[in-house]
């Protein structure tokens, strides 16, 4: 174990690319009240897993195809990365939202 990590994080070592994909390309420029609503409660979902230390960073990239979300989890399988964004209020919402997982090969930090 690292001289900076927990007892958790060395249990938790893998690190995974989770990449958020929204309903429509113009969908950060174009959401309804609704929308924006729904992306609040993704935001504390988000900030929970933070406090948790399942999440280590999250936040929209400007992709020029159009933004999308970036998550990056700490996890001990891709099946518990799978069930955090499964558990995502944006995943769960039935509105389009999906999330494309990649396990990193190495990671410094």
């Amino acid at each position: 174990m690292a001289g900076s990590e927990t007892p958790r994080e060395a249990t938790r070592s893998i690190i995974f690319h989770c990449r958020l994909i929204p309903p429509r390309p113009d969908f950060a420029f174009t959401m309804t009240e609704e929308e924006r609503a729904l992306m609040g409660r993704h935001a504390d979902f988000l900030r929970e897993k933070l406090r948790e230390g399942v999440m280590i960073m999250a936040g929209p990239v400007a992709d020029p195809a159009g933004p999308w979300g970036l998550l990056i989890l700490r996890a001990g399988s891709e099946a518990e990365a799978r069930a955090v964004t499964d558990g995502d209020p944006v995943a769960r919402s039935g509105r389009g939202f999906r999330y494309e997982i990649l396990q990193l090969l190495g990671v410094i930090m």
